[in-house]
């Protein structure tokens, strides 16, 4: 049996089970279940904190597990990231007194205060910088004014709760994380990581593309299929109408509007827009 985890808590869990619906696998009934069992799948889901996940799947106790990027590299325990899921998205950032720190030169020899030791002295390293990475669980944003630290590294939404302690983001960021799939290097060929990879792959482009129908006069199929080649190339079929044709096609949600005025300019009628739930590439 598949053994995963799942955050338990957090920006991470709700939409990880969520995912995980949409790609067909049973989750808990209950927040206060700690693991979930999907016969059907033959997977058992364990429900952990976010940051201890990567620990559990870098020591082969689970075979994959669901948590933020920045919690992946924090842990460096050997797990290795499979797939970007596409939620939860951060940036983290070095923040400072203003005019107090200039990085990356800035930041040698100075206190960094932060709850991702891993994440900044990786980072750190990366820019051949040496500084005293002062690792702090939970808020850090009073660690300057508190003495403890003159620089404080950190998960920055909008900056508001830094401008209230007076503080500013300072340099470049030093990561920009969202939830990812976790794994081993040694673990691709246990029964399900494939048809889960699939799924959620599936999911993936489900939630990014809508699936758009529309009829076209023959003389202008080739202006309407300019925009809306497809995936790898729309579907068409001719109708009881002569010189008409109808055509299917992917296109990303994003742009449905735009291409369906577009369309509209060049022909097209009876325009349909439909939701993908799942799908197989």
């Amino acid at each position: 049996m598949l053994r995963i985890a799942i955050p338990n808590k957090g920006t991470l869990s709700s939409p990880a089970a969520q995912m995980l619906r949409e790609a067909g696998y049973r989750q808990r009934s209950s927040d206060r279940d700690l693991t979930c069992v999907d016969s059907a799948n033959d997977v058992e889901f364990f429900y952990l904190r976010p940051r201890d996940i990567a620990t559990y799947v870098g020591s082969g106790d689970l075979a994959l597990g669901i948590t933020g990027r920045d919690l992946l590299i924090d842990a460096d325990s050997g797990a290795t990231e499979i797939m970007d899921l596409d939620f939860a998205g951060s940036t983290m950032r070095f923040a400072a007194v203003p005019g107090s720190v200039e990085p990356p030169a800035g930041l040698a020899g100075r206190r960094v205060a932060t709850s991702f030791p891993g994440v900044v002295q990786r980072h750190l390293l990366d820019l051949g910088v040496k500084a005293d990475v002062i690792r702090l669980d939970g808020a850090v944003e009073n660690a300057i004014r508190l003495g403890v630290a003159d620089v404080i590294a950190d998960v920055v939404e909008t900056g508001a709760t830094l401008r209230q302690v007076g503080l500013v983001t300072v340099g470049e960021p030093i990561l920009r994380s969202s939830a990812v799939l976790v794994g081993r290097a040694d673990n691709g060929d246990l029964p399900g990581v494939t048809q889960l990879v699939r799924r959620l792959q599936g999911v993936l482009v489900a939630r990014q593309y809508v699936m758009i129908a529309y009829d076209v006069p023959t003389a202008r199929l080739d202006d309407a299929v300019a925009l809306t080649p497809g995936i790898e190339s729309p579907t068409i079929s001719p109708l009881h109408r002569e010189g008409w044709v109808a055509v299917n096609a992917m296109v990303l949600r994003g742009e449905v509007h735009r291409i369906m005025d577009e369309l509209y300019e060049v022909g097209a009628r009876a325009i349909l827009v439909t939701d993908i739930h799942a799908c197989r590439l």
